[in-house]
């Protein structure tokens, strides 16, 4: 701009050229940040944010938070009321702020499925033995999905008993997480999942005709996917997500999302492990379906040959820019609705990067990552 501008004699010329550049750049950056679909911008928090880190989120950009609501933690026993105070206070914080929630309606307490050791974890961590898709526990993981919508749907209890509450409605919801990987079913089974998302799906509409369904994120490449042990402790998601379309017939018009949590340890694998997701789609001609990218992130610790999702502070800034530009650049072509950062804080102990793979550090220090996810959202740090 500097060159052209001393080209240009007249003062007032100069002004006029400078100005409209610098306006054109506004736009451009301005454009840049509103090219994808509305509420495109979302966080998966490990711990409920405060109202004051609900305005920060905000600010930066966020519009739409997706949260853990367990089954058991809202109905403790069989027959007992379904309790939901836990999952109001998200809510409300999220209304309050004007920022959309995506729940992802998962786990089976013991008392509807046998819960068993997770395979080859040394009898140090337990999973529902199956989806509760059949029997008692089916009808019993219905009602506690037409209790979810019952409470947030749009003529939820929640809003009638807080009026001053802005009233947005929760509309789409997640079933399940990660069913493709044996950590949050021991035996992941497709077939089994696709009635889980039938019998989900009539639940749903039998409140909100309006409701969405959206599959549970599937891992892309959990650690043993391409064994051919049987019964698989894990499967590739597009495999996962092909036998689920072969064994459940009539599945395509039970959903309308698909979602995937395409962990890489370099954001350019991204590609390849959501365009075979694609192919599946494509094949069983649901193209159409968009895509909800539900989890994706690196870690802020140290880089150790252990653990390759650890980047450093600079090294999770740098994948999270060159992820969010590749995702960016091909919302249109991939049909991706939605994009989730794990997570929005750092959380000890509860999986492999999770201590790391904040956006903010303990005390809701920001890192390196939030700034630059900031420039993308097109909001203010």
């Amino acid at each position: 701009m500097s060159k052209a501008t001393l080209r240009i004699r007249s003062g007032a010329r100069a002004w006029t050229a400078a100005t409209a550049l610098a306006l054109l750049a506004l736009a451009v950056s301005a454009g840049s940040a509103q090219a994808v679909p509305a509420k495109f911008w979302g966080v998966v928090p490990q711990q409920v944010p405060s109202d004051e880190q609900f305005q920060t989120l905000k600010r930066g950009g966020v519009d739409s938070m997706r949260i853990h609501v367990e089954w058991g933690s809202v109905q403790s026993a069989p027959g007992a009321p379904l309790d939901w105070s836990g999952v109001d206070a998200t809510v409300r914080k999220a209304a309050n702020t004007g920022i959309e929630v995506l729940p992802f309606l998962t786990g089976a307490p013991s008392w509807a499925v046998p819960h068993v050791f997770v395979p080859g974890t040394g009898k140090t961590s337990k999973a529902p033995a199956h989806l509760p898709a059949s029997g008692a526990a089916a009808g019993a993981w219905a009602n506690f999905v037409k209790g979810a919508v019952l409470r947030y749907g749009p003529v939820g209890s929640f809003w009638a008993e807080n009026p001053i509450v802005p009233k947005r409605p929760i509309r789409a919801w997640q079933i399940w997480n990660e069913e493709n990987f044996k950590y949050f079913v021991a035996k992941p089974n497709p077939a089994e999942y696709g009635k889980l998302v039938k019998l989900s799906s009539t639940a749903l509409k039998s409140v909100d005709p309006g409701a969405q369904a959206i599959l549970g994120g599937m891992f892309a490449l959990p650690k043993g996917c391409r064994s051919e042990a049987k019964p698989k402790k894990a499967w590739c998601a597009h495999d996962f997500l092909q036998e689920m379309y072969r064994t459940t017939p009539g599945i395509k018009s039970r959903f309308q999302g698909v979602a995937l949590h395409p962990y890489s340890y370099f954001y350019p694998e991204l590609r390849p492990r959501i365009e075979e997701f694609r192919e599946v789609l494509k094949a069983n001609k649901d193209a159409g379906k968009p895509l909800w990218i539900t989890e994706l992130g690196w870690s802020s610790q140290a880089p150790t040959r252990s653990n390759l999702f650890a980047k450093g502070l600079g090294g999770q800034a740098t994948q999270l820019k060159g992820a969010f530009s590749l995702l960016r650049a091909s919302q249109a072509k991939w049909k991706l609705k939605r994009l989730y950062w794990f997570s929005v804080d750092d959380q000890e102990g509860s999986c492999n990067f999770c201590d790391g793979s904040g956006l903010f550090a303990q005390g809701f220090v920001p890192k390196k990552a939030w700034y630059s996810y900031v420039k993308f959202a097109g909001g203010t740090p």
